[in-house]
């Protein structure tokens, strides 16, 4: 059967799936019928011209290919595109190629931020398109060098702000090789930062006090906030959490670090937004001498205030240490029942105690579950399904996780890419038979604080197949001891299939080490 024997709907389906960049150059001009295909405009109205690039840096287009598309298809797609998305390699030659009357969406993806500042200095394309064009922005940074990045990123982002007159949705994200070190709004004067046209902001901040400068009334049309807080700690400045929020109608906050300061600063400032219609909240937290996060206290404490609330979407995962006083904490039922008594949408939980040590946890989180990432997973978890979760990190320091627990992860998150471990304990079960696990699209394993038993288990084929590992991190010892110093055949097919391989602690490459990993980048 012929390709071209398919009808046009399985075409652009399979079209749709392939990198446009590839489409464009590769089918136009090929004939009419993937002409009319390739050029339609309900596939150029989103032209993304990026290259995606796994295991090296290199996101540039060749200038073969680059050159046709500028010269040969933009002008005849260039009326079409209403969103365009470019790198940094290939935006002058984009924007410059053609004229895009159209356009009202500009995505600008790993980006530097000494790339980009010179182009929204000068006198540019990019500078006039903002100006007097673009309403919706989308940059993602991403920089090796961050010595001098809080000025440069801080400029940046004032800059954009300042130069895109018609912006109403700006989402602005980065991330660096080096460590995180995300923008901080309290480093920029007041009057830099002020942008009446914008409504809705995704972005990623350094700090608790950066949400509040973003609240402060600079952004006075702001009805929409994402924010990721990269820590929730101890104020650094005195900021106003008490002013009423009455024109935000949609919250979205989320920090992976734990917090101790949940009750001070986070259910304050969500108490000040009157008329949220949806709320989203992923957190961590920490609670001394006090009692699990549950039904009763989301309502009593913060969706009491929200009359016009719709949607609530969360993951709330706290730890409890009670050393001073006797709390009787809540069961795992009792959780549940909090909710169902409150009459909320379907949600899941699990409660762990560590008596001996007077911490205890309790994870509870909405259904369907909406987040990318599943963190704090210890062995009472209760399973389920979760396919929108690509990042999974597992611990416990009181019970081993299992081959058949492992099983359950692989059923419950089949779209799994990337998995840390942090387990000490030793496995009681590791001589049982069980069938081989599959983790299909895990492309990164982490398991630098663990026992070896769970190296052994995952890097051994016979027990975990892992057919798209591309990245282990692992200590030498362990990597030592289940490789059988780099002889051991169970794990040298996994081995072999690496590209990068990140090890901790010192030592010495011997001989063979190269031909056990003839792939990798270290």
């Amino acid at each position: 059967m012929n390709i071209l024997d398919l009808p046009d709907e399985i075409l652009l389906n399979i079209i749709k799936k392939l990198n446009m960049i590839d489409v464009l150059y590769s089918l136009v001009d090929v004939n009419q019928r993937f002409d009319r295909l390739v050029l339609d405009p309900f596939y150029t109205n989103h032209l993304d011209l990026t290259v995606k690039a796994l295991l090296n840096d290199n996101f540039s287009i060749e200038k073969q290919v680059l050159s046709r598309i500028c010269k040969e298809i933009l002008p005849r797609i260039n009326n079409k595109i209403k969103k365009l998305t470019v790198n940094q390699y290939s935006m002058e030659d984009i924007l410059g190629a053609v004229v895009y009357p159209q356009l009202y969406s500009l995505s600008l993806i790993n980006f530097e931020s000494d790339t980009l500042l010179p182009y929204l200095r000068d006198d540019t394309k990019l500078r006039c398109l903002l100006t007097n064009q673009i309403t919706h922005v989308n940059i993602k940074m991403i920089d090796k060098k961050p010595t001098v990045r809080d000025e440069n990123e801080s400029n940046l982002f004032a800059l954009i702000l300042s130069r895109s007159k018609r912006l109403t949705d700006l989402t602005y994200s980065q991330w660096f090789c080096s460590g995180n070190s995300l923008i901080s709004m309290y480093n920029l004067p007041s009057t830099s930062c002020v942008c009446s046209t914008l409504t809705k902001l995704n972005i990623d901040v350094n700090h608790f006090d950066d949400c509040l400068y973003f609240l402060d009334g600079r952004f006075d049309s702001l009805s929409t906030l994402i924010i990721y807080i990269e820590t929730i700690s101890s104020p650094l400045s005195n900021i106003d959490n008490t002013r009423q929020l009455p024109k935000l109608k949609c919250l979205s906050l989320i920090t992976y670090c734990r917090t101790q300061f949940y009750d001070s600063l986070v259910v304050p400032l969500i108490c000040r937004m009157s008329n949220l219609e949806e709320l989203t909240l992923y957190l961590s937290i920490q609670r001394i001498e006090s009692t699990y996060i549950d039904g009763n206290h989301l309502y009593n404490e913060i969706l009491i205030h929200m009359p016009q609330l719709k949607k609530f979407i969360f993951s709330i995962n706290t730890l409890v240490i009670n050393k001073n006083i006797r709390i009787n904490l809540p069961s795992n039922n009792d959780i549940q029942r909090s909710f169902i008594e409150r009459e909320y949408q379907q949600i899941a939980s699990y409660t762990h105690k560590e008596s001996i040590e007077q911490r205890s946890t309790c994870h509870i989180y909405s259904l369907p579950y909406q987040f990318d990432r599943f963190y704090n997973m210890n062995c009472h978890f209760q399973g389920g399904i979760f396919n929108k979760v690509r990042m999974v990190m597992m611990t416990d320091r009181k019970h081993p996780f299992e081959q058949e627990f492992f099983q359950i992860v692989s059923n419950c998150f089949p779209f799994l890419q990337k998995l840390t471990i942090w387990n000490y304990q030793p496995q009681k079960r590791k001589q049982q038979l069980c069938p081989i696990i599959t983790f299909p699209y895990l492309h990164c394993l982490i398991l630098r604080s663990v026992n070896v038993d769970y190296a052994d288990q995952f890097l051994n084929d016979t027990k975990i197949h892992l057919p798209c590992l591309l990245e282990l991190r692992i200590t030498y010892e362990s990597l030592v001891m289940i490789t059988y110093n780099f002889t051991n055949d169970a794990t040298r097919l996994t081995c072999a299939r690496l590209r990068i391989l990140i090890i901790y602690g010192s030592y010495v490459r011997p001989e063979n080490f190269h031909t056990y990993f003839p792939l990798c980048n270290m």
